[in-house]
C-alpha cells in the first residue's frame, strides 16, 4: 500500500468529473488509505474543461499530480483527453469517453472539433476507448456515463474488492442508487 496511484480525471462542466472523483475518493478513504483530491473548475457552468486529481497511498502528502505522473487518465470527452495526455506517466493508461462536446469557438464557427482526436491520443497513450454515453443510455440515464468511466477505471486498476455499494450510497441521491450501481457494473465489465 505505499506506492502512491495518481488519478487524473477530466471533462467538460456538467459531465459529472468530480461526482465520480468523489465516490472514488469516498471508497478509497473507508478502505484505509491515505486520499487527497483537488478539483479545477475553469470555466465548468459554461461547457469549459473540469479536472480532479486524485491520488492515493500509504501517505499522500500533496493533492496535486506533477506533469508527467499520472497513472491513469480517464476522459469524460474526446477533447479533454488529448488536452490533458501530458500529465500521463509514459507508461499510463488513458480510459477514454468516445463523447465529443462541441465548444463555444466550433459552435461559432470559428474552429472546427479536431479530426480523429482519438487516433491522436491512442499514438501516444495505451488507451481503451468507451462509448459511456450508449451504455448508460441503454440503462436508462445518459447522465449515469460518469459513473461507467469510473466503473472502467475500478477494473483497469484492480479496486474492485472496495465497498462500492457504500460509496454510491454516500455519494449519490438515493433516488438514483440503483441506476448508479448498474453503471459501475456496466462500466467494469466494458474493460474485462
Amino acid at each position: 500500500m505505499s506506492e502512491i496511484k495518481n488519478i487524473l480525471l477530466c471533462g467538460v462542466g456538467g459531465q459529472g468529473t468530480i461526482l465520480a472523483s468523489k465516490i472514488l475518493s469516498y471508497a478509497l478513504v473507508e478502505a484505509g488509505y491515505d486520499v487527497k483530491m483537488s478539483e479545477i473548475h475553469g470555466m465548468s457552468q459554461r461547457g469549459g474543461s473540469v479536472t480532479t486529481q486524485v491520488r492515493y497511498g500509504e501517505k499522500v502528502h500533496s493533492p496535486i499530480i506533477g506533469q508527467g505522473s499520472a497513472d491513469i487518465l480517464v476522459s469524460f470527452e474526446a477533447m479533454e483527453a488529448y488536452r490533458y495526455l501530458e500529465s500521463l506517466n509514459p507508461k499510463g493508461f488513458a480510459v477514454v469517453n468516445d463523447f465529443h462536446m462541441e465548444t463555444a469557438t466550433t459552435l461559432a464557427g470559428k474552429e472546427d472539433y479536431p479530426e480523429d482526436i482519438i487516433g491522436k491520443v491512442k499514438e501516444k497513450a495505451t488507451t481503451k476507448v468507451l462509448d459511456a454515453a450508449k451504455i448508460a443510455t441503454d440503462l436508462g440515464n445518459p447522465k449515469a456515463m460518469n459513473v461507467v468511466l469510473l466503473g472502467a477505471l475500478i477494473k483497469i486498476m484492480k479496486l474492485e474488492a472496495l465497498d462500492w455499494d457504500a460509496a454510491l450510497a454516500a455519494c449519490v441521491k438515493p433516488a438514483f442508487l440503483e441506476l448508479n450501481k448498474k453503471a459501475l457494473a456496466a462500466g467494469m465489465e466494458a474493460v474485462a
